[in-house]
């Protein structure tokens, strides 16, 4: 057996974020993401997914793009992402 505590401790999420995408504000998107999980990785620059980031909000998480119509939308999809992942393991 494994102790599920220790491995999701041992494993951090990481979140990417764009800095030029229009869709994304930065100045309200962080600190919510910083509260879903303290101890994930945040990355900020361009990652290549410019025609979608142009409309809507959007991350990545864990290298899987999610994006919601508005930012409110963005963070419940990304609790059900960071869910699955724990559920996952």
């Amino acid at each position: 057996m494994f102790d599920l505590d220790a491995l999701m401790k041992a494993v951090k999420n990481e979140f990417k974020v764009c800095d030029k995408c229009k869709g994304t504000n930065l100045n309200t998107l962080i600190p919510k993401l910083e509260k879903l999980d303290p101890e994930a990785k945040i990355t900020v620059g361009c990652h290549s997914y410019c025609g979608p980031g142009r409309d809507f909000p959007f991350v990545f998480v864990n290298n899987k793009p999610i994006r919601g119509v508005d930012e409110t939308e963005l963070i419940e999809k990304v609790k059900e992402s960071l869910d699955l992942v724990i559920r996952e393991n």
